[in-house]
């Protein structure tokens, strides 16, 4: 049996300051919104991300990949990981508060665990993963409202776009285990970033035309912020901090964005969102605990025969 890796005070610290990159993408992409359209706003992410990564990537001289399969790999995880979940999560953006996306991107993890259990033989779903995603599953019901069933308007939509998003995440992550976990983490994000500009810019020309550059700064600097903080940095920080901690010590990041994104949001854009998104936030928070074991259920007490007899 694998040691559980232990939250040092330097993961703590970068683990923080993770989730508080991760908060500040939803303020940026909200601020980013008010003058570019959705799919140059995705353009601009994983462009200027994917210079920087694979600026990293030759800087340290890192071995790239020779195979056409690894490639193609790439393409395949630049869509699910970053060209759909990112155009549902900025497209959703448009109708929900930047706080709301956030509570509802922690259930990237609820979704993780169902693939992963569907694809991987030793991802099998236990009774404690069961009951994480069932609490999981009832605070997004309870984050949404009874509204988002009965009907489709934008808002209603807009949240379904950010679910959508997640289970993209979570097809991502079992597709980068079972394809890319040979590769350096540096050089399977800048490939993929790299894959999923080059499917972004037929698509960006097509739907909103040629980018404009005559933005305000306040946009500049919050293009800066989502795609070189946001993005770039963040994956990097992301795999110093799995490394250190391990992927269910990684996971309390999901929890730690959603405060950073809501306070951000109701300061700058005054953003006040409905006490059932507080509400299913914390059982959606319940849920991630059981989930990566830090809360543990109740084991079932065997009697032994004989002492009840006695």
């Amino acid at each position: 049996m694998s040691t559980q890796k232990s939250l040092s005070r330097r993961a703590w610290a970068e683990l923080m300051l993770l989730a508080g990159i991760w908060g500040g993408s939803f303020l940026s992409t909200k601020l980013a919104l008010v003058e570019v359209p959705v799919v140059t706003v995705v353009l601009h992410r994983c462009g200027w991300a994917a210079l920087v990564l694979w600026a990293v990537v030759l800087l340290r001289r890192l071995p790239l990949p020779r195979d056409p399969g690894t490639w193609a790999a790439f393409l395949v995880m630049g869509v699910l990981n970053n060209v759909a979940p990112f155009f549902l999560l900025t497209w959703g953006q448009l109708h929900i508060e930047s706080g709301l996306a956030s509570i509802l991107n922690a259930t990237t993890a609820v979704f993780g665990v169902i693939v992963a259990s569907m694809v991987f033989a030793d991802e099998r779903l236990t009774a404690r993963k069961l009951t994480g995603v069932a609490i999981g599953f009832l605070g997004v019901t309870v984050a949404l409202g009874l509204d988002a069933f009965r009907q489709f308007d934008p808002r209603s939509t807009g949240q379904l776009a950010v679910l959508g998003a997640t289970l993209c995440y979570a097809l991502a992550g079992s597709w980068a285990r079972a394809r890319l976990s040979h590769l350096r983490p540096e050089v399977a994000a800048a490939g993929m970033l790299g894959a999923a500009t080059l499917v972004l810019i037929p698509l960006t020309l097509g739907l909103d035309g040629v980018p404009s550059l005559d933005l305000s700064p306040t946009t500049w600097a919050a293009i800066a912020y989502y795609s070189v903080f946001g993005t770039a940095a963040a994956f990097l920080l992301y795999y110093r901090v799995l490394s250190m901690a391990g992927s269910g010590n990684l996971m309390l990041v999901t929890l730690l964005v959603p405060p950073v994104a809501i306070v951000l949001g109701a300061v700058v854009l005054g953003e006040a969102l409905p006490l059932r998104a507080f509400a299913g936030f914390a059982l959606l928070a319940v849920g991630l605990l059981i989930l990566n074991g830090t809360l543990r259920l109740p084991r079932k007490r065997v009697i032994d025969p004989a002492s009840a007899a006695d």
